[in-house]
């Protein structure tokens, strides 16, 4: 037997994580997904913007680091990183982060009820290399420093209140975090290569300011069950978060993480994984592995950020690989969503649905250049499953 072929029966004799609610409509992910063909359909030749989709979408350039967004007077910011939207009235918001050590933070831009860009303005100040973040069910974003002993930053999308460090959700390399609310806990990944995957379960929901940092214990293999155990010292410091906890599973590379219905995933780089944790079972397992990719050439490679639509569609980002936007469908099939030509020294970053699931929104960090200057953040518009 084959080692693909071995690990691929390994890890389905785990569990399979099943799932209920309406939001993806019963389906059980028989995890890790295969190669096929996407819902979308095969990629189309390169448009003016260099961006490859399928049939019935369209893009266009929202902003350029270093330069003035379309109909505002502000400068864009430099390495543009994790993003979100926000419902604003009748239109929307869509943040992004700025991955430059010193400096950071992160900006956003407001649209109209028609798409129109109505204003960009900064929201986070003076921190040091913000990479992805998450959103909260109370509307604020969650910047995340991707640094030895970094923090969580609190900010509010319209620009009005003053961003807020919550110490309490650990200081260690931070990339993504994801809020669940039935278990009113806030998830989050650690770009390390033998970094933990952490909860934080606030002493209020919906303040941030206090409450247990909590990491995940599971074993060695790729499914199984798991639990949590407090970190006994959450500001990291003599002693490393990711090594305070006996037992807790080490992942390579934590980037992305997304919730929706009893469900996280998060994204691993050091080995191309996502991985889902079913929270009402307390299992995980593997949704994606290119190493078990029975046939063909693995679509997905240099896994990064990852989002979701109500489908029940996830999209993950690469860093490197083709500079691709890949899809994996509830039926367990990954294809590629969408391919940028000409940018092979940048990554792709933020994608994030508009709140009416009609347009994604993303960045290639470096853009054509492949400096931390040359940020390129798009639109992409067009006929998602709903």
């Amino acid at each position: 037997m084959e080692r693909r072929t071995l690990l691929r029966a390994a890890v389905l004799g785990g569990s399979s994580a099943a799932f209920g609610g309406t939001l993806w409509r019963g389906a059980a992910y028989a995890a890790p997904a295969q190669p096929g063909t996407g819902p979308y359909g095969a990629l189309g030749a390169a448009d003016a913007n260099g961006v490859r989709l399928p049939s019935g979408f369209t893009s266009r350039v929202i902003a350029r680091s270093g330069q003035t967004v379309t109909g505002t007077s502000y400068t864009w910011h430099n390495a543009p990183d994790g993003g979100a939207c926000y419902t604003d009235g009748t239109g929307w918001i869509y943040v992004s982060n700025s991955e430059i050590n010193p400096s950071g933070g992160a900006s956003a831009v407001k649209f109209s009820s028609a798409g129109a860009i109505t204003g960009a303005y900064r929201i986070l100040s003076g921190t040091r290399q913000n990479c992805a973040g998450g959103r909260t069910p109370w509307n604020t974003w969650l910047s995340c420093e991707e640094v030895s002993l970094g923090y969580v930053y609190e900010t509010d999308p319209w620009g009005v209140n003053a961003a807020v460090r919550r110490d309490a959700m650990g200081r260690f390399k931070h990339e993504a975090a994801a809020a669940d609310p039935v278990r009113k806990a806030v998830y989050l990944t650690e770009d390390e290569t033998n970094g933990c995957f952490y909860r934080f379960v606030p002493t209020s929901w919906g303040n941030l300011s206090a409450g247990t940092l909590q990491a995940l214990v599971a074993g060695t293999a790729t499914s199984g069950s798991f639990t949590w155990a407090n970190v006994p010292d959450p500001d990291g410091s003599p002693t490393t978060t990711r090594t305070q906890v006996s037992g807790s599973k080490k992942f390579n590379g934590g980037e992305g993480c997304y919730y929706a219905d009893d469900t996280v995933w998060f994204t691993t780089k050091g080995d191309n994984r996502v991985w889902q944790l079913n929270l009402a079972a307390n299992t995980y397992e593997l949704a994606y592995d290119d190493s078990l990719v029975t046939s063909g050439t693995a679509p997905l490679t240099g896994v990064d950020n990852i989002t979701g639509s109500a489908s029940g569609d996830l999209f993950v980002a690469e860093d490197g690989g083709n500079m691709e936007i890949c899809v994996i469908t509830p039926n367990d099939v990954i294809a590629p969503f969408l391919r940028i030509d000409g940018q092979s020294g940048s990554e792709i970053t933020g994608p994030a649905l508009s709140p009416d699931g009609t347009r994604l929104y993303f960045s290639s960090q470096r853009g054509t250049s492949g400096s931390s200057s040359g940020g390129i953040t798009y639109e992409v518009r067009g006929p998602f499953r709903s």
